[in-house]
């Protein structure tokens, strides 16, 4: 039987999901193969990967950083872990390496590892086209081609003669076209009358340090301007959920906060509006069709850094595929208590269709079969270069 060894490196929660299902797809690709072929992963993984058999090498939360400044805490550990990694792949000789966003980290073993000879994909594009636009230069040396999940991120890679394809988004095609907030909240012993408020502070321990708090002193408003608001808050792990649980036992408990875990989609699709932080759980609410806040906050020496880099003009991804503001942002001194309950109270109050539809609009955009067109972009080039060693041999 014919082995393929495939590396795969995910960064945090969003890549594990990536991740695994990338894994079934090419899963499924070896066995419409008229040669038998068994896949073997290795790499960094996170819960759902190692569930499909990945073998991780360390801890995926390792590499979850949020901020320049945080991540140059952490550099000297992270670097060290990245040099054994990649002595580790080369000693392993995968036929491919795939990194899953994470470029800080994944850029570097990709680039280490192509020029040993090893083929490379980055699978979730970095934000090349919105900040630190040099980095291209990089991304052409570190790899082979790069699997964009978003349409306008193509056209910056082939504006710079860069191999990409655009996916889609594996998110897109998971979550219905249609509204689903009357089946969740029958899911969640809601009724359709109640008024919700979703809070989503982030998976990341420096994001609910920096966001939690802000976006309940919001709720707490909130409530007290719609006394019948109910809050949710879902935590991704249990870790994170005694974080959350902790800070709001000593100093909101008096909102009647409704914590979970692990059902952040539900409480999405739920909810009448949703205060978020800015990044992929932006997209997910969209997939929800349900209306939003999306704050934003770094240590102030990050957001000095970030905030002279950044060339785009939005920060969430419902803006940058709309290509204009729909969805408001409050961004590091913006994110204030009467920003919040200003942006989000008529979002709870009134109903959302015309925004609605736009989501839904968007969402017919990126639904493309993701993973599947993913697997087959990295087969074929497995091929392409396995053909090629055999001719240059």
């Amino acid at each position: 039987m014919k082995e393929l060894k495939i590396g795969i490196i995910a960064g945090e929660h969003s890549g594990d999901i990536l991740g695994a299902d990338l894994m079934s797809a090419l899963s499924d690709l070896a066995k419409q193969q008229n040669e038998p072929t068994k896949l073997i992963f290795k790499g960094v993984a996170g819960p759902k990967m190692m569930a499909l058999g990945c073998e991780t090498m360390f801890d995926m939360e390792e590499l979850a950083v949020m901020g320049i400044v945080e991540i140059l805490k952490r550099l000297p550990r992270l670097l060290k872990k990245r040099k054994q990694l990649v002595q580790d792949l080369i000693d392993w000789q995968p036929d491919i390496v795939i990194g899953i966003d994470a470029p800080e980290f994944n850029i570097g073993l990709e680039l280490a590892l192509k020029q040993q000879g090893i083929p490379t994909v980055h699978y979730v594009s970095p934000s090349v086209w919105a900040w630190r636009q040099s980095r291209i230069h990089k991304i052409k040396q570190a790899c082979d081609k790069v699997l964009a999940l978003l349409p306008f991120e193509k056209q910056f890679y082939d504006d710079h003669n860069m191999p990409c394809d655009f996916v889609g988004h594996t998110m897109a095609d998971q979550v219905p076209l249609d509204d689903q907030q009357a089946e969740y909240r029958q899911g969640l012993g809601l009724s359709l009358t109640d008024k919700v408020l979703g809070v989503l502070p982030g998976s990341r321990g420096s994001e609910i340090k920096l966001l939690l708090r802000p976006f309940l002193d919001a709720a707490r408003e909130l409530q007290q301007q719609i006394p019948d608001l109910k809050i949710l808050v879902p935590a991704v792990n249990e870790n994170r959920a005694a974080l959350i649980g902790n800070i709001i036992d000593e100093e909101y408990s008096d909102l009647g906060v409704t914590l979970s875990i692990a059902n952040a989609r539900a409480v999405m699709a739920a909810s009448d509006a949703v205060l978020l932080a800015s990044g992929t759980a932006t997209l997910e609410t969209m997939l929800m069709k349900t209306p939003m806040v999306a704050g934003y906050k770094v240590g102030w020496l990050s957001y000095q850094i970030f905030s002279r880099m950044i060339k785009t003009p939005y920060f969430t991804l419902p803006n940058l595929l709309a290509q204009k503001m729909i969805v408001p942002e409050l961004i590091q001194q913006d994110l204030t208590t009467d920003n919040i309950v200003k942006a989000i109270k008529p979002m709870l109050l009134e109903p959302q269709v015309e925004l609605k539809q736009t989501f839904t609009d968007i969402h017919s955009s990126i639904k493309r079969d993701a993973s599947k067109r993913a697997a087959d972009a990295i087969w074929k080039l497995i091929d392409h270069k396995q053909k090629d060693a055999v001719n240059h041999g």
